[in-house]
């Protein structure tokens, strides 16, 4: 059973959502038991905050402990602060009401850290990617979840260029995974390629995913977001599979904005919750089949000054490229993670490598605080930011010239249905 209220031209206000988490504690008994919050990292909007306040009320005077675990993925851990923002919490209700909570940061890299709750067989894993992929994936988790008696998710949902749509088990692949699981099916994404996985519901990365999840026999539940510019649009509580699909039915009415024709230049506005460029591609991420084939999407974002805090050493030292530059010769990239070339991908977009010849279908250009050198160094173009002025952009759609505010999250196809793929070779 999931619990939900939801308004696709309205908004949910605090007292539905209220009314909604109370009949949810009301129904379940938590009372004496340890649980473990999972929430997202500050790279996913929402109000995470505010549901998370409203479910601590109704839990507090019932469950011996809650915790909470940034589900990180590889991103750079939280700072307290971070942790606090995230929550809507201030300094003093930190000290004060919420003093008894601990905060955790996941740590994918600290092998003691994980363990392994099984594998998913060569076998199945044929099955699932429908014969692209045939290998065994060790499934290591974050440990400290079975330190509890339950666990929740709390996050929002979005097109994803992964997985589909995000959301649901994805905190838990890879948001407290280990690189093996998380390595195999962003690489399987990369492989299908992200206009053809973005904005769908079940995919065969999103099918691993929840594949992975079956292995964990604990107990938990889902409260899954659905937000637009914070205001939310839907919440749907309960069982985690159930309620995310429920919440990715409505994503796709409220995420997915459709255009009547492709456009020449797209300026993509990233929003400052993205911090490098790993995570501000999805400003390209959710543009790149509304951009005309030859054309410019221009990622625009003077406040970035890094690659990626994370994988920088890697993406030095391969650049950016489409998919097939690395699929023919993957033995050439054996010591590179595989989710950091899919990133690689993901960002280049699609194209084709013949014959040593690399041709992407469209032009991706940093107008950020990354230097012109290090642009060319991993093959992606450069703009100064400062000499771009961004009203000379705007209002300009009827010459094939767009500008995306707060570029990231709202996913943009064409109308006509049309998706961009690579030619067969």
């Amino acid at each position: 059973m999931v619990i939900e209220r939801q308004n696709k031209d309205g908004c949910v206000e605090n007292d539905q959502a209220g009314e909604a988490i109370a009949e949810f504690f009301a129904q379940n008994d938590y009372a004496g038991k340890r649980l473990l919050l999972i929430v997202p990292d500050n790279t996913r909007s929402g109000p995470v905050g505010d549901i998370f306040k409203i479910a601590y009320d109704n839990l507090e005077q019932k469950a011996k402990v809650l915790d909470i675990l940034v589900a990180l993925g590889t991103h750079q851990p939280l700072t307290e602060e971070q942790i606090c923002r995230r929550l809507g919490m201030t300094s003093s209700e930190r000290s004060g009401k919420y003093a008894s909570i601990k905060f955790f940061n996941h740590e994918w890299q600290k092998p003691e850290a994980l363990t392994s709750i099984g594998k998913i067989s060569a076998d199945e894993i044929d099955s699932i990617t429908d014969g692209l992929f045939r290998e065994e994936v060790d499934i290591r988790i974050n440990k400290l979840l079975f330190e509890y008696d339950e666990f929740f998710i709390l996050g929002p949902v979005f097109p994803h260029e992964v997985v589909g749509f995000s959301g649901g088990h994805k905190y838990i692949f890879p948001g407290i995974a280990g690189t093996e699981i998380i390595d195999f099916f962003h690489w399987l994404g990369a492989v299908c390629t992200n206009p053809k996985i973005n904005g769908n519901v079940w995919t065969p990365p999103r099918k691993v995913v929840e594949k992975a999840a079956s292995f964990i026999k604990m107990p938990r539940k889902l409260f899954a977001i659905v937000s637009v510019d914070d205001k939310l649009k839907g919440l749907f509580i309960g069982d985690c599979i159930e309620a995310w699909e429920k919440a990715a039915r409505l994503s796709e009415k409220v995420h997915i904005v459709y255009k009547d024709k492709p456009y020449k230049t797209i300026l993509g506005i990233a929003p400052k919750m993205y911090d490098d460029i790993w995570t501000a591609a999805k400003a390209m991420y959710k543009l790149e089949p509304i951009v005309a084939d030859g054309g410019t999407i221009i990622i625009y974002a003077p406040h970035i000054t890094e690659i990626s805090y994370t994988h920088g050493k890697f993406l030095d030292q391969i650049g950016y490229h489409t998919r097939d530059y690395f699929l023919k010769r993957m033995d050439k990239f054996a010591g590179i993670p595989r989710a950091v070339t899919a990133h690689s991908t993901h960002l280049k977009g699609i194209g084709t490598y013949i014959d040593g010849v690399e041709k992407p279908r469209i032009n991706v250009v940093l107008a950020t605080g990354i230097s012109r050198e290090r642009c060319r160094k991993v093959n992606l173009g450069y703009m100064d930011p400062d000499q771009i002025d961004i009203a000379n952009y705007e209002n300009k759609e009827e010459k094939g010239i767009l500008v995306v505010p707060h570029a990231g999250e709202m996913l943009h196809r064409l109308s006509s249905g049309y998706i961009p793929s690579i030619p067969s070779q």
